[in-house]
């Protein structure tokens, strides 16, 4: 499992988590930083170089990404935005499935809590992978949350007997999506 947390300024964490049963452990962890000066589309070329290495090294099952939070201003959230979709094309090129996750579900699944501070969802991620010292730096440990937040989600629908993957889920939404009036839609 790959796990991202994608930043629009800062640091994009990244961290693979293997699962074997029932336990969970990390295999690498970290977080590319932009360059000084910051030039997006470098940096964004640098993400998109990272994650197709990542994926082309350790063939994750599914790509975990935490999507776009909505109190951002309109600029940070632009830009987040097109770092997300770096990650989610690689994915989509790797033929790896990506799902997405809000910070708060990711809160809620790892620590308990959807309004859990950075030291708690660390000290839980550190306790979740068996890991001897606290997860650095944060937004790697935020990526390994997202990570596991995928794991216990996919678990939970592997006992209820669901399969869901994001490509089933875009074609139900596709399916039951009704033209917005005045447009004709041929399928």
């Amino acid at each position: 499992m790959l796990g991202i947390d994608p930043a629009a300024a800062g640091a994009t964490g990244f961290g693979i988590v293997e699962r074997d049963g029932n336990r969970c452990q990390m295999l690498r962890l970290g977080a590319l930083r932009p360059a000084k000066p910051l030039v997006a589309n470098r940096h964004l070329c640098d993400i998109h170089a990272l994650i197709t290495e990542l994926i082309r090294e350790f063939q994750p099952q599914a790509v975990a990404i935490e999507s776009v939070f909505a109190a951002l201003n309109i600029k940070a959230a632009l830009r987040l935005a097109e770092v997300r979709g770096v990650v989610l094309l690689a994915a989509a090129q790797g033929d790896v499935p990506s799902f997405s996750y809000s910070p708060r579900e990711v809160k809620a699944t790892v620590a308990g809590y959807g309004h859990a501070g950075k030291e708690q969802v660390q000290q839980m991620v550190r306790a979740l992978l068996g890991m001897t010292e606290t997860p650095e730096p944060a937004d790697a440990a935020d990526a390994l949350a997202v990570a596991l937040c995928h794991i216990q989600i996919a678990e939970g629908r592997e006992r209820l007997g669901i399969n869901v993957t994001s490509k089933t889920v875009a074609a139900r939404r596709y399916a039951n999506r009704q033209p917005p009036a005045g447009i004709i839609s041929v399928r």
